[in-house]
């Protein structure tokens, strides 16, 4: 296995994690709070659908001519990586909130009570809850594998790194039976936030008939670029959030 290889497996496997640790806890949520039978048959028809959308769009994607696959998935990385990157940003410097599987899970577990009792052996909303919550994520998941192995000319790869990913996160929500929310998930999409932006530039570029200096060992520089970068950003709005604090506090003080 090459050096690429590992990048690319190394990347999805990461990736895919975040978002089946988001569908874990939505599914375990209603399961344990509503009806198993019901949440499961959500989960069921969501890999079904998921199953017709990768059966639709991976001949699509693996038909385009190289340099216009790498041009739109460039740009498709692009939007999904700096999204990504902009929230752990922000979430880093203070501004916005850490993502915390455990406070989501509570307000899964309370609007899943508040929404009365099931009835019968179907709930309709233990269903829907599960069937969105595992589509949505799994069309990450999707989009992550079709786009990764398809410009790397190894979809096998990406869908054994995404499926590994997947299998550890389920099995580790079995055994403990709450969310994981030990795992690292804000760190991890920080990382996930830099390599996506970093793999949209190159291919991006490439696509567009850029020449990279080294090809393939470009990334090498390009990637702690971007991280010095968004680390960068993250020092200038704490320095400017702190600043902001300040006068406020000083406000405070005077008045008391």
């Amino acid at each position: 296995m090459t050096g690429t290889d590992i990048g690319l497996a190394l990347a999805v496997g990461i990736a895919c994690a975040v978002e089946a640790v988001e569908a874990l806890t939505i599914v375990l949520a209603v399961g344990l709070t509503r009806s198993w039978r019901s949440t499961l048959t959500g989960v069921a028809a969501a890999l079904l659908a998921l199953a017709a959308v990768t059966a639709g769009l991976g001949p699509a994607v693996t038909a385009l001519p190289i340099d216009v696959l790498r041009v739109a998935v460039g740009g498709l990385l692009l939007i999904f990586g700096l999204q990504w990157l902009r929230k752990a940003i922000l979430r880093a410097a203070g501004i916005k909130a850490l993502h915390d599987e455990a406070a989501i899970y509570a307000r899964e577990r309370e609007a899943a009570a508040e929404a009365g009792a099931p009835r019968g052996d179907r709930d309709g909303y233990s269903f829907t809850i599960a069937f969105k919550g595992v589509f949505l994520e799994g069309l990450e998941v999707v989009f992550i594998v079709l786009t990764f192995g398809t410009n790397q000319h190894n979809i096998g790869l990406a869908a054994a790194a995404a499926g590994v990913a997947i299998v550890v996160v389920v099995a580790a929500g079995i055994l403990v039976r709450a969310p994981l929310a030990r795992v690292p998930e804000n760190t991890m999409k920080f990382g996930v936030g830099v390599m996506l932006t970093s793999l949209g530039t190159f291919w991006g570029a490439e696509g567009a008939g850029a020449h990279w200096p080294g090809s393939d060992a470009a990334l090498l520089v390009l990637i702690p670029s971007i991280l010095l970068f968004a680390l960068g950003c993250v020092a200038i709005l704490r320095a400017r959030l702190g600043a902001s604090a300040r006068p406020r506090a000083a406000e405070g003080a005077a008045g008391a």
